[in-house]
């Protein structure tokens, strides 16, 4: 862990761990004040686990989250009273973090100025703790001393064509605009350097994919003539056509695609983010951890093993029993499949959503021994003691809770669409970016369109349906710059690869309702060798060098019927 002194008060720091905290008391650090909000994506330990370490440690707790650069009155006054309390010494006595320290920067920005600190003491003061915010200094400028409003950004920057989301939807959408009219000023706002082939995790959890192969930088990947514009979007402004950034930075567009993915909320299963990669609790939905499920695997030869899968929309609604499916074909090769219970916990009260694979499905349940536990939601672990709680449903309706004992748990963490969409003028009713479920066009902004998980439609989330989802937004919205009517029309196409064992995939290809839409004139819930081959060999290539690259194969747009 590294930190810096922003003054006499406040240390800055990003994202910190249960095991930095150790170290602070014997600094003579006294409080510890948070103002990350704990459902941001990503792994990290969360407020309760940090409070409960810090006041073990005998230090204050505060936590005052900011969401964006939304630097609100609860967060100032926080700042304030920690430097009435604190400020007196000639050292600090205060750490205060948030993802990367860039919010403690800014909110602190903001209460020195409002005591008067001139904009260029505090950017030198801040660029002295590793903190750039000439960003923001137009908007500190413009804040009276005495007063702490919200940020207040900078001139916009123009772009024609503005995407929220570098990952797969956002750089497929990115790549079929630049095919199509390669003389537009397109802007993809994404903070993180790495992007993961995500369908690739099961395989890599299961020992059939390098994870070495899984990530690549996301520099590498921007299409020629894309502007890659390195920040996390905080809010959206559709009235004025801007995006706000959570460094202060304003974008306009002409057009906005929405495309940031959705959230893993990990911390939706109480204990669930602390035990993750150790005791033997594993998820191949986080890419630093799939590999642990592959060593446990191979570690299990007799005992419980337990899978999981949460209420939905989740990412891949397959994924879940494929690695099971896998898991299972592995230790049957190994001749310890008999000593081994397996369960699969399912919130929901059917296998699959599309009736006509569930019978081939629940064939390989039966195969591999799994009992099947429907209406069942993991809510809690205990890594330690290798026991998993559930909250089971019954038919009448009452709920019981169940403590189950584990030697491999494999869980799914709930999903949400992140917070800055469902806080935003965006969002539908639950959450989600609205959009018309043909046009991928959100139904008050006619400018606005919406591609990949975080749209609020009934197809399934999966990266086959952000391959639909990319032409269609790329045909439609240059319809819309153009003062045309939107040409294309999606079908709710998504695609499931089910790895049932090593060498046989069912593809099951459907669009909304569940109507079968199957690529390939076969029978689709037949498990095939040649399934697998397109699981396993051809689609990172199509992913990596078709998809991402504007290469439309079998993801052409259909046009609308008149």
């Amino acid at each position: 862990m590294s930190y810096a002194a922003l003054d006499s008060t406040f240390l800055v720091a990003g994202q910190l761990t249960a095991e930095d905290l150790q170290a602070l008391p014997a600094q003579g650090l006294k409080v510890l004040l948070c103002l990350r909000p704990d459902d941001e994506e990503g792994e990290y330990a969360s407020t309760e686990v940090l409070r409960a370490e810090a006041e073990a440690l005998g230090l204050e707790f505060v936590f005052a989250p900011i969401r964006g650069l939304d630097i609100n009155a609860a967060a100032l006054s926080a700042l304030a009273d920690l430097e009435n309390r604190f400020g007196a010494g000639d050292t600090p006595e205060v750490l205060a973090y948030c993802r990367s320290g860039r919010r403690v920067a800014v909110a602190w920005a903001h209460l020195k100025r409002g005591q008067g600190l001139s904009v260029d003491a505090i950017l030198a003061q801040a660029q002295g703790a590793g903190h750039d915010l000439t960003p923001v200094a137009d908007a500190l400028a413009g804040l009276a001393p005495k007063a702490a409003p919200a940020v207040s950004e900078k001139t916009p920057e123009a772009f024609d064509v503005v995407i929220v989301g570098g990952g797969s939807a956002g750089l497929g959408t990115a790549a079929s605009l630049m095919k199509r009219r390669n003389n537009l000023s397109i802007a993809v706002v994404e903070p993180s350097e790495a992007h993961h082939y995500q369908p690739g995790l099961t395989l890599v959890g299961t020992g059939h994919f390098d994870p070495t192969k899984i990530t690549r930088q996301e520099a590498d990947l921007i299409p020629d003539g894309v502007t890659w514009v390195k920040g996390a979007a905080a809010t959206f402004k559709p009235d004025s056509n801007e995006v706000h950034l959570e460094d202060g930075r304003v974008l306009s567009y002409r057009a906005l695609v929405v495309a940031p993915g959705l959230t893993l909320d990990w911390d939706g299963i109480d204990g669930a983010r602390e035990a993750l990669g150790k005791n033997g609790v594993c998820s191949n939905y986080s890419p630093k951890h799939a590999p642990y499920t592959w060593s446990q695997i191979q570690g299990l030869r007799s005992g419980r093993a337990l899978f999981t899968q949460p209420a939905m929309p989740i990412k891949c609604a397959g994924a879940p029993q494929k690695a099971l499916y896998l898991a299972c074909d592995r230790w049957r090769k190994a001749g310890v499949l008999n000593d081994i219970n397996v369960q699969f916990h399912n919130a929901g009260g059917v296998l699959f959503g599309v009736a006509h694979f569930v019978p081939t499905l629940e064939g390989y349940m039966k195969r591999y021994g799994a009992e099947l536990c429907f209406s069942s939601t993991l809510t809690a672990v205990d890594g330690q003691a290798k026991v998993a709680q559930f909250k089971n449903v019954q038919g009448d309706g009452s709920v019981e809770m169940q403590e189950v004992s584990f030697d491999f748990l494999h869980f799914v963490p709930p999903q949400k669409s992140p917070a800055f969409i469902a806080e935003s003028p965006l969002a539908d009713e639950a959450g989600w970016l609205a959009v018309d479920p043909e046009t991928l066009a959100h139904p008050k902004y006619g400018n606005v369109f919406g591609a990949g998980d975080v749209v609020g439609t009934s197809n399934a989330k999966t990266m086959a349906a952000a391959r639909k989802h990319a032409p269609t937004v790329a045909e439609n919205l240059l319809a819309a710059l153009d003062g045309r009517p939107l040409p294309m029309a999606y079908d709710g196409y998504g695609a499931c690869p089910l790895t049932v064992e090593a060498g046989r995939v069912v593809l099951a290809e459907f669009g909304y309702g569940g109507k079968l839409l199957p690529t390939f004139p076969i029978e689709p819930a037949v498990p095939r060798l040649s399934q697998w081959i397109l699981k396993r060999h051809l689609m990172p290539y199509i992913y990596w060098d078709l998809m991402l690259k504007g290469h439309e194969l079998f993801a052409q747009p259909e046009r609308r019927i008149a």
